[in-house]
């Protein structure tokens, strides 16, 4: 992890270590040091510069991400600090690709994978599960709700809390660690993101019913500790989006959250529940702007399957259930009423122009990004909650990804 650094590095003497013939004197650092402001990208650097040696090409998408492909070969690797997610087209080839990494650095090959930053991987009979058991327990235990009573539903169907009712909490710090901790549960739980979305909205200033409703977060978790995001084989490889907003529901600044659900075949793979930043005049208007986000969301991961090598022959389908909306984004005619969108207008219009994106009509009742943007009904967020793949575990049945550090 010392890299090479290319920048000028001076640091005290360690303790321990002075020349006591010179203590005024200071060391002059070659390789980078744990801590360093400059350690993550000089590790980073020399890393990245011996995978380019190796044939691998950084992808423009995500930096993180490095790719070699060579005729019918191809490996993936996914990089964060010291862990690695690697995975190739042949046993063979991942055998080699492992070797050529240990003679250059220090690296153990953890087998196949089983945990990643916090996330556990099962395999089942339908695929691979990815949970956060032990790392949900583990806030529940800080909540000091371990045993407390379980809710089937993360948040209730009344409208949005205001900033402004209620008392302070008495320890904004707790709430504060709390709400992130559960930031980094959404990755592998997209059935809570509005709800803790809504409740990260009042980090900077938490009262009373912000925190029941984290509580009611938590309750809701601790009766589905079992579930996790599924990931199968499809036969299917093509985008299909829903994209939801729900207009004017702040009740203090009438913006609107916006939602959306990306699946390749039958697999979500991307989901969003976010405030928007301005104030829309009319449903059509914050659909619309809803639907932009998840068409930037869209053309990114059209990118990242080219560079995967695995691009899309079809277009995207991004489903909205607000009819003005699928008008719009066919309808070169510039309306009064629309030209304070016109960004996104003509946005959201070339990429359906190019091809790349079709905007269809969806009924509400099978509008799946509703879930990201208000609370629903027992039933339906049940529903709902299944069709976004978030399941219990299976039994477990061979599978071929490997992890290294």
């Amino acid at each position: 992890l010392h890299g090479t650094l290319s920048e000028t590095v001076y640091c005290a003497q360690p303790l321990g270590f002075e020349d006591s013939t010179n203590p005024d004197y200071v060391c002059r650092l070659n390789r980078s040091l744990y801590g360093l402001k400059q350690a993550p990208r000089a590790w980073y650097s020399r890393f990245a510069t011996y995978l380019l040696q190796l044939g691998f090409v950084e992808a423009k998408t995500d930096t993180s991400l490095f790719i070699y492909h060579r005729g019918g070969d191809t490996v993936y690797l996914l990089l964060y600090v010291d862990d690695i997610v690697l995975t190739a087209s042949s046993a063979g080839l991942l055998r080699r690709t492992i070797d050529a990494l240990q003679r250059e650095f220090s690296m153990k090959d953890l087998g196949e994978l089983h945990h990643f930053l916090g996330m556990h991987v099962q395999r089942s009979s339908g695929g691979l599960l990815l949970s956060q058991r032990q790392y949900m327990l583990e806030i529940l235990d800080r909540a000091s709700m371990a045993d407390c009573k379980p809710y089937s539903t993360p948040v209730d169907t009344n409208p949005k809390l205001s900033a402004v009712d209620g008392a302070p909490v008495a320890d904004p710090t707790d709430f504060r660690s709390l709400a992130g901790a559960l930031q980094y549960l959404t990755f592998t739980r997209p059935d809570i993101a509005y709800a803790v979305q809504q409740v990260c909205l009042h980090m900077h200033d938490p009262r009373e019913p912000h925190l029941a409703s984290l509580k009611r977060i938590l309750r809701y978790i601790r009766g589905t500790l079992h579930l996790g995001l599924l990931l199968r084989p499809s036969a299917q490889s093509d985008l299909l989006v829903y994209s939801d907003a729900d207009w004017v529901g702040c009740p203090d600044t009438r913006k609107s959250t916006s939602g959306y659900a990306v699946f390749l075949g039958d697999n979500l793979i991307s989901w969003s529940s976010k405030r928007q930043t301005v104030v829309s005049r009319s449903s059509a208007e914050v659909e619309y702007r809803a639907v932009a986000n998840a068409v930037a969301e869209v053309s990114w991961l059209r990118q990242l399957l080219v560079e995967l090598h695995v691009p899309l022959s079809k277009a995207a389908l991004v489903y909205c259930d607000n009819i003005s909306t699928v008008y719009m984004s066919a309808n070169p005619v510039q309306h009064q009423r629309t030209k304070h969108v016109e960004i996104d207008l003509h946005f959201v219009r070339e990429r359906v122009a190019t091809g790349a994106v079709r905007v269809l009509h969806v009924p509400t009742s099978s509008q799946y990004a509703d879930i990201f943007t208000k609370g629903l009904p027992s039933l339906v967020f049940t529903e709902f909650r299944s069709s976004l793949n978030v399941q219990a575990a299976d039994d477990q049945t061979a599978g071929g990804v490997r992890i290294v550090y």
